[in-house]
């Protein structure tokens, strides 16, 4: 079946990376939730796309939008963080703009990882998979805790919650993939690229190795990005959607990988992917997404009733 994932739950739709968004999302239809994840000073893994708060969906306990960004998660204890309310955007933010059809959700709090994985073990009945990315800075790593101690603290939650079948680990720093592949061999793993301006972490062609890649050098792999992400060890391939063309995919699976971009939410670059054999897509807005593939005739992950 064609994996369709809803990025950090449905985030066109409900406020990102909450309870109540993954929760709808399952319930209009996803394959796998997408979701990001931070630690807190007290060692909580919570769901979170932003290494620091974000202005743009957090308020404080007296119900002010932050003035800027921070502080950063890994200062604050999991107490300290659930003051903060991450249920609507800013009005007149960027993010407000790009999304005008996110329903708030006043209260929503940044989830431990525990609760999102208790949720969907619960509420998906084995259908609904967890996409979790984690997120590591090689050229700021004092925004997080090193990749082995990070993968060890998933390790705790996943297998308190029961949640191994359910999971996979995505990451743009392939030393989480290396650490996740050893400390957790039965979770599959996912091998994220950028390669657009001002944001390529695989920079083919520099003369110096990209730190994103946990020493691996292109030059060694003639240059092929299908090949270089082969090497990992992943099994699936996670490009920036405008990365692709159909000779990548085509390499890719001859290779044995699949390929799931990130993030399309426009109907034509979903059709252009769907006709280039792409295996998934991560979107905002899962709901346009389906109704394309019902439209072309591809199986859509069936709804799942929340009570």
């Amino acid at each position: 079946m064609f994996d369709l994932q809803g990025h950090r739950g449905a985030r066109g739709l409900w406020p990102e990376n909450t309870l109540v968004g993954f929760a709808r999302a399952m319930e209009l239809g996803v394959s796998a939730l997408e979701l990001d994840c931070a630690v807190t000073r007290d060692g909580v893994v919570v769901v979170s796309h932003d290494p620091e708060l974000n202005p743009d969906c957090t308020r404080d306990a007296q119900g002010r939008f932050l003035a800027s960004a921070g502080p950063p998660i890994f200062t604050l204890s999991y107490a300290q963080l659930q003051s903060y309310d991450v249920g609507r955007l800013r009005p007149g933010s960027a993010y407000a703009a790009r999304f005008p059809q996110q329903q708030p959700v006043d209260g929503e709090r940044i989830p431990s990882l525990a609760d999102v994985l208790t949720l969907v073990r619960t509420r998906g009945r084995g259908r609904v998979r967890v996409a979790l990315e984690v997120k590591t800075f090689p050229e700021q790593p004092e925004l997080t805790p090193a990749p082995e101690p990070f993968v060890q603290a998933l390790r705790g939650d996943v297998e308190r919650t029961g949640t191994a079948s359910l999971v996979t680990f995505l990451a743009f720093d392939w030393r989480v993939l290396s650490a996740a592949q050893r400390l957790m061999p039965q979770v599959a793993t996912v091998a994220l690229t950028e390669q657009q301006p001002g944001e390529d972490t695989v920079r083919i062609g520099s003369p110096h190795p990209s730190p994103w890649l946990g020493g691996l050098d292109p030059g060694h792999f003639g240059g092929s990005i299908v090949r270089l992400v082969k090497a990992t060890g992943a099994g699936s391939w996670g490009p920036d959607y405008r990365d692709l063309d159909a000779p990548l995919i085509e390499q890719a699976h001859a290779l044995g990988l699949r390929v799931v971009p990130w993030t399309v939410n426009e109907p034509a670059d979903m059709q252009r992917l769907l006709a280039f054999n792409a295996d998934g897509m991560i979107t905002d807005r899962p709901d346009v997404l389906r109704a394309l593939l019902e439209r072309a005739g591809v199986p859509a992950p069936p709804p799942v009733p929340q009570h």
